[in-house]
């Protein structure tokens, strides 16, 4: 099944990892540790003069969800090297697997309890459907992961839903009343409160996000079958051997960065200041962004592959190696004390 079998860390892979960890929480402390849509009065207050929409552009454009996909890669590439050790040691790895990611998800729902934008559940959810992939032929991994890419999820969606929310009966835009209920209740209710509200409601706003119109489920699944993917080519086991993969990847990514954010900007001007994602120019939007979102991770992948292959690269962005070697620990821990300072519990 593998071209390569992985059999101890490899450095790259956890300081790539523990890169993305600081990315996420670079793009949650500018969000506050609040997880969820803002108030458009609320963030109007949050920017006082042009620096912070500047910076607040160019978080949205160049970091947010960026990391998030990185970091879903490296779930998909972690499930691989699991399932390959242990196939080459002649045992199967599945029923394993599948154990840790209930336990994932029994730590994902603590996590949500202080802060709605934890990922763990999602994570533990959809990291179940890796294991039938796992024996899937590279044809189907990599059809399955373009069709994602591609918006099929959303699509499919909008057309049995008509734009209507599947999850959330408040809605999950700035204004709807469940956001506006949030943040008042971030804001001036209790610690025990903002738990009650992130382990009811809160669970069925990010299904909502992530499984709805917008999306964000699939590609985060998407992202884990592209991880599979890249373990079986055994790329990080020779990197000096895929020098021309890594420029053409790096280029291609360039040139779809270029034509999706054209294609964005041109559709949501089409659709004028007071956007709705109730109809099919919203949705092919939403693609083109996440085209936009998809190709700067692919940027990041093959400039961080670049820079780490030079020595003094190497020395710099080896530093990110520990961070992310204790990666579960780190992600949670940021989240509790983003939303304890944030928060004033």
């Amino acid at each position: 099944m593998s071209a390569k079998p992985i059999k101890q860390r490899i450095e790259i892979i956890d300081a790539l990892r523990g890169f993305s960890l600081a990315g996420i929480v670079i793009v949650h402390f500018v969000e506050n540790f609040i997880g969820s849509a803002v108030p458009q009065n609320v963030l109007e207050g949050l920017h006082v003069g042009p620096m912070d929409y500047v910076v607040d552009a160019f978080v949205a454009l160049f970091l947010r969800g960026k990391f998030f996909a990185l970091f879903s890669f490296l779930f998909g590439l972690s499930f691989f090297i699991q399932m390959d050790n242990a196939q080459e040691k002649g045992t199967y790895f599945g029923p394993r697997f599948l154990w840790r990611v209930i336990i994932l998800l029994l730590i994902g729902g603590l996590h949500h309890m202080f802060y709605r934008g934890d990922i763990l559940t999602i994570y533990a959810l959809l990291g179940i459907f890796l294991i039938p992939f796992y024996k899937l032929s590279n044809k189907w991994v990599l059809g399955c992961t373009a069709l994602l890419f591609l918006g099929l999820g959303r699509f499919l969606v909008f057309a049995i839903a008509q734009g209507e929310t599947i999850f959330s009966p408040g809605g999950i835009m700035p204004d709807d009343p469940e956001s506006l209920a949030y943040f008042n209740t971030i804001e001036n209710g209790s610690l025990w409160e903002v738990i009650i509200s992130n382990s009811t409601i809160g669970h069925l706003n990010k299904l909502e996000y992530q499984l709805g119109v917008f999306g964000r489920g699939y590609l985060t699944f998407g992202f884990f079958l592209l991880g599979l993917y890249v373990g079986r080519i055994g790329f990080f086991l020779s990197m000096d051997e895929n020098k021309k993969l890594i420029k053409k990847v790096l280029i291609g990514a360039i040139i779809v960065f270029v034509v999706s954010i054209v294609l964005t900007a041109v559709i949501f001007m089409q659709l004028g200041q007071d956007v709705t994602f109730d109809n099919w120019p919203a949705m092919a939007g939403l693609t083109a962004f996440d085209l936009n979102n998809i190709a700067i991770t692919f940027i990041l992948i093959a400039l961080f592959v670049m820079l780490y292959k030079k020595v003094k690269g190497q020395k710099w962005l080896g530093k990110f190696a520990p961070y992310g070697r204790m990666a579960l620990t780190n992600y949670v821990f940021q989240s509790l004390l983003g939303t304890f300072l944030f928060f004033g519990w």
